[in-house]
């Protein structure tokens, strides 16, 4: 937990306010006074009016320095902030409290195996507990368990007693993390999946790899992972660049007062929009790779269908090429610009090449010293020289599938290769490891 920075304690008193030290602060009468406000620096999204009930605080009600601290810490503990400090003023009226915060960074709610009920009675569940909540919480804190007692309380009204688990994970439908409630031991099964567009529902290609899904537990993170993985790069291929998959439902017919069948079918609704058309590509940042060639690398001619595939394939061999010489740490960042009167589609790509890195030293485990000698007199890369991870990474493939080809006659076993960079901005030099097992 972090540590809460205290501001300076002042004793309470009618006059003029006194700096008490750490120590003093143990051994002082505890005096009190009359709480007359609470107020809040470095909100951002948190309505002020929420600090007090947050912290603990009533306005009206007796405090003392002990409580300020214990609100400050109660603060922490929701996980809402980063850093809290806090100050306070005595006057003719009663006690002023400042708290100086920085709020933590929140990531949304998923609810991964609760299908009786959707996102919005959930969300609304939470929000009469936690009347701030906006569909994003905290990576953890009090605020996390509050909201998972909101829905276990919420499911107790509905006849359905269950424990909710919750945990911050991986967002199965892009980048950051999810705070995923979950019911763990849950015996809900999925059925069946069936897709609102009725290409999906007789593709071969779909229904094959649907047993990935068939007859296991129901998860919502199962079947989003199912739908980026499996089918989104479907409609990516086609130029569909914003199909919109899902989220799933479950749709039932009969009472719904009854509990659901342990076997259950799953809806996923399919929204495929507009089929985009390739603009072309802006270049910022790069020096060592020319414009010309970075946009000869997407190899997508502007009108063309703008195959997201292909774009992907095309930055992954920018990459490749800015690794074969020597830049490892280059990243390419294409922000993606959508024109939807005329369907078409542009990069803005900026790029960090980094540093160039030159070999340095090589570690090898596992190998006799005939073995190693021989394996050192094979590599590709001369020592100080600009490492080329191309070679890097095919010298790798001939050790796992043509050992022959490097050991020659020597009697050398193993069934792996363990193979680790190790780069060092500072000398710009990066070590290989190889252990063979």
């Amino acid at each position: 937990m972090l540590r809460i920075s205290r501001a300076c304690l002042v004793a309470f008193a009618a006059l003029t306010p006194l700096l008490i030290s750490p120590a003093e602060a143990q051994t002082a009468p505890a005096a009190t006074a009359t709480l007359k406000e609470v107020r809040a620096e470095g909100l951002k999204s948190l309505p002020e009016p929420q600090i007090a009930t947050l912290a603990g605080l009533q306005p009206g009600a007796s405090a003392g320095r002990e409580d300020l601290q214990a609100a400050a810490d109660k603060l922490l503990q929701t996980g809402l902030f980063t850093k809290v400090k806090y100050n306070f003023q005595t006057r003719t009226d009663g006690l002023l409290v400042t708290f100086h915060v920085e709020e933590a960074p929140r990531i949304p709610a998923y609810f991964d195996n609760l299908p009786w009920f959707g996102d919005v009675e959930l969300n609304e569940a939470i929000r009469k507990k936690l009347p701030f909540y906006d569909g994003t919480l905290p990576n953890a804190g009090a605020v996390v368990d509050q909201a998972a007692d909101a829905i276990g309380e919420f499911l107790v009204t509905h006849g359905l007693q269950a424990a909710i688990e919750h945990q911050a994970l991986a967002n199965p439908n892009g980048e950051g993390d999810i705070q995923q409630f979950h019911i763990e031991g849950a015996s809900l099964r999925i059925f069946s999946l069936e897709f609102s567009d009725p290409s999906l529902n007789s593709s071969p290609l779909v229904q094959q790899q649907l047993s990935e899904l068939k007859g296991k537990p129901y998860s919502r993170i199962a079947i989003d992972l199912f739908l980026v993985e499996q089918v989104r790069p479907i409609f990516q291929k086609q130029g569909f660049l914003r199909a919109k998959l899902g989220p799933p439902e479950v749709r039932l017919t009969g009472n719904p007062n009854q509990k659901l069948p342990e076997q259950i079918p799953v809806y996923v609704p399919v929204t495929p929009g507009p089929v985009y058309h390739w603009k072309g590509a802006q270049w910022t940042g790069n020096s060592v790779l020319s414009s010309i060639t970075l946009t000869g690398d997407l190899a997508l001619a502007p009108g063309a269908v703008a195959d997201g595939m292909a774009l992907e394939a095309g930055l992954e061999r920018i990459r490749e090429e800015y690794a074969h010489r020597g830049f490892l740490d280059a990243k390419v960042d294409p922000a993606a610009s959508y024109d939807d009167q005329a369907h078409t589609v542009a990069y803005a790509a900026h790029i960090e090449e980094g540093i160039p890195y030159k070999l340095g030293a090589m570690v090898i485990t596992g190998l006799s010293t005939a073995a190693e000698k021989r394996l050192r007199d094979q590599w590709p890369i001369p020592a100080g020289e600009l490492f080329d991870k191309t070679l890097y990474e095919d010298f790798l493939s001939k050790l796992q599938t043509k050992p022959a080809q490097v050991f020659r006659d020597l009697p050398v076993h193993y069934d792996e290769v363990g193979h680790w960079l190790q780069p060092d901005q500072s000398k710009g030099t990066v070590d290989v490891l190889l252990d063979f097992k």
